[in-house]
C-alpha cells in the first residue's frame, strides 16, 4: 500500500532543491533592483513588487499587472517565470527549465517549455521576434533580458493598486480636467448608492486614475465615461469583473436637468448592486447553501461547508445516499457525497482510527466520483473548490488539477471566504508557507467572531506554521487551541499534542487521555494525523516537521509500540528508544 507514496516522498526532493535554488536567486534579484521595488498590497497582503517597463511583477509571481490588466499565471508558467526572472542576463537552458518545474509536472519534455515560454509570451505582451522580456538563444535555450525600473512607464510614482471591492473610474485618465463639474457629483453619488446596498466588508472607492485602480484584490470596476453634446453632459457607465475585464453591464444615463443627477445615480447604483449581489450568489450555488435566505447568509454558509470541522456532512449520509440513488448524474449532490466520505476519514475518533483498507476504499471512491464530476462543474466556483478540496485531500497525484479547479474558481469569485482555505492548503502542501498563510489570516479577518470558519482557518495556519517549523510564529497562533469550540473532543486532544513542542510537557488533560488509550491508541492517533495531514506536504521536511513532535510524545509516553511504521517511512524521522 504505501510503496506508491515513498516513491512520492522520493521524487519530492526535487522540489527542495528548487527552492533552495530560488531563495538563492531571490536574494539576487533583490540585490539586483535596489531601490526599484515598491510596498504593493496585492490583494490578500503586502508584497514586493518589481517593475519592467510598464509591467509590474509581484515578486512571488502569483499575479503581474499592465495599466488596467490584471494577468494571472498557471502553476507551471509561474515556475518557468520565477526561474527566468530571477536569472536575469543569464542562459536557462531547457533542461535548467525542465528541473525547476520538474516537482509540478513529471511529463516536461523540450518542447512542452517551448509551448510553455510561448504561452508566457502571449500573457507578457511580449514577441520572440522583437523580444522585451524573454529572448531566445536559438539550440540553447532562453533569458530573461528585461530591465527592472523605478516605476512603471504610464504611471506615476504614486500609483499603486486600490484596495476595495469595487472602484468607480473615469474610462480614460485625466478626463476630470475636461467635464462638466455637476457631472463629476455623480461619482460620489454612485459610491455612496452603491455602498449602502453592500456590506461594509465590500469597500467603495472612487479612484482618479483608471491605470492606477488595477489591483489583485479589486472585485470590479465601474467606468464612468463623460462627454458633452450640445452644451449639456451625458454620461455611460460600464461595470466589469476583474480581472477578466469581462463587462458585466452598461448602462447610459439620461442628464437632461440637475434633478436628473441624482435619479440616475440611483438607477445606476441600483442596478449596479443588483449585478453585484447575483454575481455573488452565483459564487455561493450549490452544496445544499440556502437558496431563499439572504445572501450575506448563504455566504457565510458557504465559507463553512468546505471545513474539515463541519459534522453537518457526516450527519447527511442517509439523505446523500437516497438523493443519489434518484439523481445519479447530479454534480452537486455527488460532491456532497464526497464530502460525506470525507466527514467519516476527519471526523473518525483518531484512537479507534480506521483500517487503511476502508480508508483506501473510501478515497478510491471519493477519486473516482469527483472525476466524474469535473466537466460538470466547471462554470460553478463553489462545487470547483469542493472538487479541488476533495482531489487534494486524497493525495493520488492530483495536485496540479486541484491548483487549477481552485485557482479559476478563485479568479472568479476574488475574497470568497469560501476560496481561502482551499488554496492555502494547496500553497502550503508545495512549500509556500508565507502565501498560506497570508490566505489564512485573510480568512481569520473575514470570519464571523467564535465561528467554526474562525476556528477552521486558525487551525490551518498553525498546521502551515508547524510544518514551516516556526515555532515562535506557531505559539502565537495556537493560544485558542485550549478553548476550541468546534469538532469532536479527540480531535481536540490530538490538536493539543501537535502543537506541543517535542521539549514541552503536554497539558494533563492530554496526558490523561494519551494514557488511557495505551499505545495501540496513540499509534491510530498518529496515523490518523498522518493521512489527515502530513501527506499533503510535498517536502519530507515539512511532514516530519508536523510529525516529530507527535512522535516525541508518544515515545515517551509508550515507546516504540505507538510509532506506526508509515510515519518514520514518510517523514525520516528515526523513532530512537
Amino acid at each position: 500500500m504505501h510503496g506508491g507514496r515513498n516513491a512520492r516522498f522520493d521524487s519530492a526532493m526535487p522540489a527542495l532543491k528548487q527552492a533552495t535554488e530560488l531563495h538563492r536567486h531571490d536574494r539576487t534579484l533583490r540585490a539586483a533592483v535596489s531601490g526599484q521595488r515598491a510596498r504593493v498590497e496585492f490583494g490578500m497582503g503586502k508584497t514586493e513588487s518589481v517593475f519592467f517597463a510598464d509591467l509590474i511583477l509581484d515578486e512571488t509571481c502569483l499575479f503581474a499587472r499592465r495599466g488596467d490588466t490584471t494577468i494571472q499565471f498557471t502553476r507551471n508558467e509561474r515556475a518557468l517565470l520565477l526561474a527566468l526572472s530571477r536569472n536575469p542576463h543569464r542562459l536557462m537552458s531547457r533542461s535548467d527549465l525542465i528541473e525547476k518545474i520538474a516537482s509540478l509536472d513529471a511529463d516536461t519534455a523540450d518542447r512542452n517549455i517551448d509551448f510553455l515560454v510561448n504561452r508566457l509570451r502571449a500573457k507578457l505582451g511580449d514577441s520572440a521576434k522583437s523580444p522585451r522580456y524573454i529572448a531566445t538563444q536559438y539550440g540553447e535555450g532562453y533569458v530573461w533580458i528585461a530591465e527592472p525600473s523605478a516605476v512603471p512607464i504610464g504611471a506615476s510614482p504614486q500609483s499603486g493598486p486600490v484596495d476595495a471591492w469595487l472602484a468607480i473610474v473615469p474610462a480614460s485618465v485625466g478626463q476630470r480636467d475636461r467635464i462638466d463639474a455637476r457631472a463629476l457629483s455623480l461619482l460620489t453619488h454612485l459610491r455612496d448608492g452603491i455602498a449602502a446596498g453592500m456590506s461594509p466588508a465590500q469597500k467603495i472607492v472612487i479612484a482618479d486614475d483608471w491605470r492606477s485602480a488595477a489591483s489583485i484584490g479589486l472585485r470590479y470596476v465601474l467606468q464612468v465615461s463623460f462627454q458633452t453634446i450640445n452644451d449639456r453632459p451625458a454620461c455611460a457607465a460600464t461595470l466589469r469583473e476583474m480581472p477578466s475585464k469581462h463587462i458585466v453591464r452598461a448602462f447610459r444615463l439620461n442628464l437632461a436637468d440637475s434633478a436628473s443627477f441624482v435619479s440616475e445615480a440611483t438607477r445606476v447604483s441600483r442596478g449596479t448592486i443588483k449585478e453585484l449581489h447575483d454575481a455573488l450568489s452565483d459564487a455561493s450555488a450549490g452544496l445544499g447553501t440556502p437558496s431563499d435566505q439572504p445572501l450575506d447568509i448563504r455566504l457565510r454558509k458557504a465559507s463553512t461547508l468546505l471545513s474539515s470541522s463541519n459534522p453537518a456532512w457526516l450527519e447527511k449520509g442517509q439523505e446523500l445516499s437516497a438523493a443519489r440513488a434518484d439523481n445519479p448524474s447530479d454534480p452537486d449532490i455527488a460532491l456532497q457525497w464526497c464530502l460525506h466520505l470525507f466527514a467519516r476519514l476527519v471526523l473518525a475518533n483518531p484512537f479507534t482510527g480506521l483500517g487503511s483498507e476502508e480508508r483506501d476504499e473510501i478515497e478510491d471512491e471519493i477519486e473516482a466520483t469527483v472525476l466524474d464530476c469535473l466537466p460538470a462543474v466547471q462554470s460553478n466556483p463553489l462545487l470547483m473548490l469542493a472538487a479541488a478540496k476533495l482531489l487534494y485531500f486524497v493525495d493520488r497525484g492530483h495536485l496540479d488539477l486541484a491548483d487549477d479547479l481552485a485557482e479559476r474558481a478563485f479568479a472568479r469569485t476574488a475574497d470568497f471566504a469560501a476560496a481561502l482555505p482551499v488554496m492555502g492548503q494547496l500553497r502550503q502542501a508545495r512549500g509556500n508557507f508565507n502565501e498560506a498563510v497570508i490566505l489564512f489570516d485573510r480568512g481569520i479577518e473575514m470570519a464571523d467572531p467564535d465561528s467554526e470558519f474562525l476556528q477552521h482557518m486558525r487551525v490551518l495556519k498553525c498546521i502551515a506554521l508547524l510544518a514551516k517549523g516556526d515555532r515562535n510564529a506557531l505559539d502565537a497562533a495556537s493560544t485558542f487551541t485550549g478553548d476550541m469550540r468546534y469538532g469532536p473532543p479527540e480531535l481536540v486532544v490530538m490538536m493539543g499534542m501537535a502543537m506541543t513542542a517535542a521539549d514541552q510537557p503536554l497539558p494533563e488533560a492530554v496526558v490523561k487521555t494519551l494514557t488511557a488509550v495505551g499505545p495501540v491508541g496513540v499509534r491510530n492517533a498518529l496515523e490518523y494525523v498522518y493521512f489527515a495531514s502530513a501527506r499533503h506536504f510535498i517536502a519530507q521536511g515539512a511532514r516530519a516537521n508536523v510529525m516529530r513532535g507527535l512522535v516525541d510524545h508518544a515515545m515517551r509516553l509508550h515507546g516504540p509500540a505507538a510509532i506506526p511504521p508509515i510515519v518514520p517511512a514518510g517523514t525520516g524521522i528515526v523513532a530512537a528508544p
